[in-house]
């Protein structure tokens, strides 16, 4: 450790650095970690509301094709069997999610996979090089699937018209002929049972925390560690002297009900532009709750401005150009390593920052790290 009192400063502590802290704690190494927020765990805190975990930030499901993913997380947490089938919302009539054979039966009323391979055909856009959003998605499905069940959503998680998104955001659209409402195809799927918090107590555990501790606003403390990881924005962390990179935000209204079942799904999108929400989600059928009250959360999307929280990196071309710039100085500098959603400017699934986190820990200590 040498002159520091700390191997690492974490900054952040969300996943990443919750993986990051478990592996140097098993090497004997000391983490200091500092996280702006009251509390530990990053977007998968739970909040015991009426004896449910509520997930403050979002749904979080925890799937992966991984083993070895699956197999470290389940060291530190027991998984229920909670398979993810939302639902979608269009004037008060319910379909299933993804596009299967139920959510065209709903549609249409039609039975078997080649007749629906027919309608969609029949309704396709013939266009060899789509302008747009709207062009490639009508393109790629037709034209009731699209009025119904994209087009709103995506207006609305945007916060924009699908005539102005570029076309490169849909690339394709998962159509399955076959009644299945599983949403992921991953073979390895839940939730915690008992929420995410277990599992920060347990990969922080032996570390010092401060909370609601603003990094930039005690930047002395990098002193204090020999290494540091760097979890927040990459732009905020270089005082954006390339300009901003684009987020989009999300608000949660959370709503204590004195039913026992609300809606009777986790999650059911509102696919109308009008509805001004995404979706609701309801907390205990997470984990096939019995309690005599429901916690509902009306989620929104928004803007991302400097001071609201940025949950999803927004991939554009000059986005990348600009994240690319930021990355280069990252690389010149020692001592200094960013990682997760906002460190790296990537939409990363769970596994795939328990994936990234791993690997750099290997990377940053050789072959003694987990594999």
């Amino acid at each position: 450790m040498g002159k520091h009192k700390y191997d690492y400063l974490l900054v952040g502590a969300g996943l990443f650095n919750a993986v990051f802290a478990r592996e140097a704690s098993k090497q004997g190494k000391k983490c200091l970690v500092i996280e702006k927020r009251g509390h530990i765990g990053g977007n998968l805190y739970c909040e015991n509301i009426e004896g449910i975990n509520v997930h403050k930030y979002g749904a979080h499901i925890f799937h992966t094709s991984n083993k070895h993913v699956w197999d470290y997380m389940n060291e530190l947490c027991e998984f229920n069997h909670y398979i993810n089938s939302p639902l979608a919302n269009y004037k008060n009539k319910l379909y299933n999610l993804p596009f299967n054979m139920n959510t065209f039966n709903r549609l249409w009323g039609l039975n078997t996979p080649e007749q629906v391979k027919q309608k969609i055909e029949e309704q396709r856009l013939k266009i060899d090089n789509p302008a747009n959003f709207e062009e490639q998605a009508l393109s790629l499905i037709g034209t009731d699937v699209y009025q119904k069940l994209i087009k709103g959503y995506t207006e609305k998680q945007w916060g924009q018209d699908a005539k102005s998104l570029p076309a490169f955001i849909i690339k394709r659209i998962p159509i399955r002929f076959t009644y299945n409402n599983n949403y992921f195809n991953d073979p390895y799927q839940g939730i915690p049972i008992g929420g995410y918090n277990s599992i920060f107590e347990k990969c922080f555990e032996g570390c010092d925390i401060y909370a609601n501790t603003d990094f930039f606003a005690n930047k002395e403390i990098v002193k204090s560690a020999n290494k540091t990881v760097f979890t927040g924005m990459i732009d905020q962390y270089y005082d954006y002297c390339y300009g901003q990179l684009d987020y989009r935000s999300l608000n949660f209204e959370h709503e204590v009900m004195n039913v026992d079942n609300f809606q009777g799904n986790a999650v059911i999108n509102y696919t109308e532009r009008e509805v001004p929400f995404t979706r609701i989600l309801e907390h205990k059928h997470f984990e096939f709750g019995t309690q005599p009250k429901t916690v509902v959360t009306k989620e929104y999307s928004q803007e991302w401005r400097v001071g609201l929280e940025p949950y999803y990196p927004i991939n554009t071309a000059e986005n990348q150009e600009k994240f690319v710039k930021y990355e280069i100085l990252a690389n010149q500098q020692k001592n200094i390593y960013f990682g997760g959603r906002l460190g790296e400017y990537k939409y990363y699934d769970m596994d795939k920052t328990v994936e990234a986190a791993l690997s750099l820990f290997k990377k940053m200590n050789g072959s003694h790290a987990y594999r």
